[in-house]
């Protein structure tokens, strides 16, 4: 798949330099961007969800427990 982008040229030069700096190619440096924002926001959005699910029922359970609940122990 390609993908086409506009930037200015201060925008496409600092893009360029900070790839060479880290070694990537333009491509492989935005598609690391995209794919770490993307699992950023999505651990974001379980993390809200298992506060959420925490605050309804705010149990909790030492690790001796969880050990004996599995059979790790």
């Amino acid at each position: 798949m390609t993908i086409s982008l506009r930037l200015s040229d201060e925008d496409t030069l600092l893009i360029k330099k900070y790839a060479e700096l880290n070694r990537l190619s333009v491509s492989d440096l935005i598609r690391q961007t995209v794919m770490e924002r993307i699992e950023i926001e999505y651990d974001l959005e379980m993390f809200n969800k298992a506060m959420a699910e925490y605050r309804n029922n705010p149990v909790t359970y030492s690790l001796d427990a969880v050990e004996k609940e599995l059979g790790l122990q």
